[in-house]
């Protein structure tokens, strides 16, 4: 056998690998929407309890949840009774909050996204923008981990030079069955600011999904937000109201 026979065989091994690392190494963007999709399924239900917790005072709140597609969400709070009927809506990219002491809907105007959530370490924006992360950002697979016995996909993401964001960056961490397990957010000098942390998965709705999540910011570690689910349905059919501004302030469901 000649050496350019050699040469040639050993080329094209060499090359048959490299196809098959690529093909073998997942798209970082397809991830993200993998997770974010898997969520909110063509629709959704589920019941949470959020708890806020500072080093002198705590407080819980039990939510309704309602979803459809990508770009339509209700919140409406049950309890405790001091609170119950205070709902957010979710439109597209726009956002409105009802408040039944004073039977008003107000929009939140863009200034205020970045403020807290229902007093929450949550702000607006996480609430309405999680499909910047896909339409804003440039994502990169940075390493494989494990988990559990899965695999866990840490990606990178960062905003494209005119995107309306206020991150420098995000690091994400997803499982191999599309549950967001981390979400770490940087400013704008590289600084880590807050992270979420799914701490217990359940199997509920017919699929595994993050029970337990909590967000923490890094410069206050005695200050928390936990979402706790208690009940999950995905692929529901929802009244055509549901997701109105008439049903956000007079509920009919």
């Amino acid at each position: 056998m000649s050496i350019k026979k050699i040469t040639g065989g050993l080329a094209f091994l060499l090359l048959l690998s490299c196809s098959v690392v690529r093909a073998e190494t997942p798209d970082a963007t397809a991830l993200i929407k993998a997770a974010i999709e898997y969520w909110r399924d063509v629709s959704s239900y589920a019941v949470f309890e959020m708890h806020i917790h500072r080093p002198d005072w705590q407080r819980s709140m039990t939510m309704r949840v309602w979803t459809r597609g990508n770009k339509e969400s209700l919140v409406r709070v049950t309890a405790p009774a001091k609170d119950s009927g205070n709902g957010t809506l979710l439109l597209d990219n726009d956002m409105w909050s009802y408040n039944p002491k004073i039977n008003r809907v107000i929009k939140i105007p863009s200034s205020m996204m970045n403020q807290s959530w229902m007093g929450s370490d949550f702000s607006n924006n996480d609430l309405a923008k999680a499909d910047d992360l896909i339409d804003q950002y440039r994502h990169k697979l940075l390493a494989t981990e494990s988990h559990n016995g899965h695999k866990l996909y840490v990606i990178e993401a960062v905003p494209n030079e005119t995107a309306p964001v206020v991150w420098g960056r995000e690091v994400i961490k997803i499982r191999d069955d599309h549950l967001l397990m981390e979400h770490a957010f940087y400013d704008q000098a590289n600084v880590l600011v807050k992270k979420l942390v799914t701490t217990e998965v359940k199997m509920m709705g017919g699929k595994m999904i993050a029970a337990r999540e909590r967000m923490q910011k890094i410069d206050k570690p005695e200050e928390w937000t936990d979402i706790v689910t208690r009940e999950a349905q995905f692929g529901i059919a929802l009244p055509a109201n549901t997701f109105t501004l008439a049903n956000l302030r007079n509920p009919r469901n």
